[in-house]
């Protein structure tokens, strides 16, 4: 009896874990996508050139790119609470000044210190969600917390572009600032430190191991080939959905801005959807059975969309890209963590999500450039590519003993 009653308040105490950094998720979610309809406009309010603009975009991304693996690192040395509480801190009072800034170039730097906040962030709370998880749960409880991240991708467009309508351009940093200081606040009151007992050690017998298990993890093919896989998904994210789909919609197939919303709209509802689902299949099938056919569905739909040419072929291929995405959820997530030690949690699935947010700012220009070059239907047709290579890597070294 006394067994039982320890597994059960065990079984609360994560889910109540995975609640708490979940309403965090959601609040920091919530305070990015708000600004994402509005930055754009902002910036341009400098008269500065669309080339400029991107570069105020591009700063939050390369923040994260190049601070993951870092901070990865110290949330190993320092804790997790220390990336939890602290990412939505910074990204207060980055939003705060980028409020108030007064050019293009200020408002570029607090940009990028928005993106290291969000890496901050994102990085601790995947590493405490692998914490608190086992073999068995891990990609349900990494699937809840993202199924929180898309309600607040979800939402903070909308509201952002309300919030700038009533109240002005600079508005909206200023919610952020609000919501995200809550998060923070929130998290140091309700966030566990998580860190394994035996990282809590002397700094001698820590570092002895590090080198090691660094060589250790960066010649390990298991992990080598998953950075693969997130790179291939980010990289299809940011290009196809994010870049390529829009610009086919309104440009060669005459749809109004109103109708492409719809369908990417249609696209993040089935993700949200399927979400519970794959994470109960990544757990209960395993990781490969789930990875590999949402990769090869990928491939496929890309494929739909490189061959398309009209309405009716890109309704398909986006139909199809949706439902492909939808069934590996949270699985690349939980393979990694499940492919690392303990010990080396941090650095290692911030090195995961570097490996996703490159493929996050390569694609767009790389498949831009190809576009320009060789046409819509050639870029998809080169994503698919990446997607089938990415995916007969995977399936040759899983099926190796």
């Amino acid at each position: 009896m006394n067994g039982r009653w320890e597994r059960l308040s065990g079984l609360l105490s994560t889910h109540e874990k995975v609640v708490a950094v979940s309403i965090s998720t959601a609040l920091v979610m919530t305070g990015q996508g708000v600004v994402g309809p509005v930055l754009p406009l902002y910036a341009r309010q400098f008269g500065v050139s669309i080339a400029a603009v991107g570069v105020v975009v591009a700063a939050f991304g390369l923040a994260r790119l190049l601070l993951n693996m870092p901070l990865g690192y110290l949330s190993d040395r320092w804790g997790r609470r220390f990336l939890l509480v602290g990412g939505p801190l910074v990204v207060s009072a980055s939003m705060v000044a980028a409020g108030l800034a007064g050019s293009i170039t200020s408002l570029t730097v607090w940009r990028f210190f928005s993106g290291a906040g969000s890496a901050m962030y994102m990085t601790g709370a995947l590493v405490y969600l692998t914490d608190v998880s086992t073999s068995g749960n891990r990609a349900r409880l990494i699937g809840f917390n993202q199924g929180a991240l898309l309600f607040g991708q979800s939402v903070g467009p909308g509201l952002g572009g309300l919030i700038a309508e009533q109240f002005g351009l600079r508005a909206p940093f200023f919610f952020i600032a609000g919501s995200t200081l809550i998060a923070s606040i929130y998290g140091f009151f309700r966030l566990e430190e998580t860190r394994p007992a035996r990282v809590e050690t002397s700094d001698a017998g820590a570092l002895e191991q590090t080198p090691s298990a660094w060589r250790q993890l960066l010649t390990s093919p298991l992990f080598l080939v998953i950075a693969l896989v997130n790179f291939a998904v980010f990289f299809t994210r940011s290009s196809t959905r994010g870049t390529l789909m829009p610009l086919v919609g309104v440009d060669v197939l005459g749809l109004s801005v109103g109708q492409l919303g719809a369908v990417l709209t249609a696209m993040a509802v089935i993700n949200l959807v399927f979400l519970p689902t794959a994470s109960t299949m990544a757990d209960r099938l395993g990781r490969i059975k789930v990875i590999t056919p949402s990769m090869i569905g990928t491939t496929i739909a890309l494929a739909v969309l490189a061959l398309s040419g009209d309405v009716t072929g890109f309704l398909v291929g986006a139909g199809l890209l949706a439902l492909a995405t939808s069934i590996s959820g949270p699985a690349p997530a939980a393979f990694a963590a499940d492919a690392v030690p303990a010990e080396m949690r941090g650095f290692s699935l911030g090195m995961f999500r570097t490996a996703g947010d490159l493929g996050l700012l390569v694609g767009p220009p790389v498949l831009g450039l190809i576009a320009d070059a060789g046409g819509y239907g050639l870029a998809f047709g080169v994503n698919a590519a990446v997607v089938a290579l990415a995916t007969l890597v995977f399936v040759w070294v899983v099926r190796r003993p």
